[in-house]
C-alpha cells in the first residue's frame, strides 16, 4: 500500500513515519484491496489532529482523531478507520440480500432566497471521479465517509444523482428530470 503523509505545522520524524506506516499497512489484513493511504497531520489549539484516508478499490474511506500526543491520535484515527473498513466489508458479504431490498427515497428542495455570487461563496474546488453506483451503494459511501450529501453515477441510468442524510433520520435522493 502507497501512503502519503502531509503535515501542517508538525515536523514528523523517520521513526513516527515508520510507525504509521507499519499500522496503516496492517489494514491490509481486514480489506486486501486497500490501494492507498493518506495521512494529513495538523497542529493547533494545543491538539493535534490525525486525518486518515484510504482508497480501498475506489471505496474511499475515513478516519480522524484530535489528541495532546500524536501517536494517540494517530492511534484513535486508524481504529476509527478500521471500523469503517470492516463496515465495509460486512456490507460487500451481505450485498447480495440488500439488492433484494428496495429502499425509498424522499425528495425535498428549498427555492434559494436569493442569487448567490460565485466569487463571494466558493472558496474551494474538489474534483473527484463520478463511479457508477446503485442509490444504496451512494448512501453507504456518504455514510462511510461521514458527508452530509453524496454525488454519485447512477448504474442503470447514467445520470448524476445526489443521495443526502434527511434531517426527520431518512435519505433523499436528487435526480435529473428531462
Amino acid at each position: 500500500m502507497d501512503i502519503r503523509f502531509v503535515t501542517r505545522g508538525v515536523e514528523l520524524n523517520d521513526e513516527l513515519k515508520d510507525y504509521m506506516e507499519n499500522k496503516m499497512s496492517k489494514l491490509e489484513k481486514f480489506f486486501s484491496r486497500i490501494i492507498d493511504g493518506q495521512v494529513v497531520v495538523s497542529f493547533g489549539r494545543g491538539l493535534f489532529t490525525v486525518e486518515m484516508t484510504s482508497n480501498a478499490n475506489g471505496v474511499i474511506m475515513r478516519g480522524q482523531s484530535s489528541a495532546s500526543d500524536i501517536r494517540k491520535a494517530f492511534d484513535q484515527g486508524l481504529k476509527n478507520l478500521e471500523r469503517q473498513i470492516k463496515r465495509h466489508n460486512a456490507y460487500l458479504k451481505d450485498r447480495a440480500q440488500l439488492k433484494t431490498h428496495d429502499i425509498s427515497f424522499g425528495l425535498t428542495m428549498a427555492e434559494p432566497e436569493a442569487p448567490i455570487l460565485e466569487e463571494e461563496v466558493i472558496v474551494k474546488v474538489k474534483r473527484f471521479p463520478l463511479r457508477p453506483m446503485s442509490p444504496k451503494e451512494a448512501t453507504m459511501q456518504m455514510e462511510l465517509l461521514g458527508h452530509e450529501f453524496y454525488l454519485f453515477r447512477e448504474a442503470e441510468s447514467g445520470d448524476v444523482n445526489v443521495v443526502y442524510k434527511r434531517k426527520d433520520g431518512g435519505y433523499g435522493l436528487l435526480a435529473p428530470t428531462e
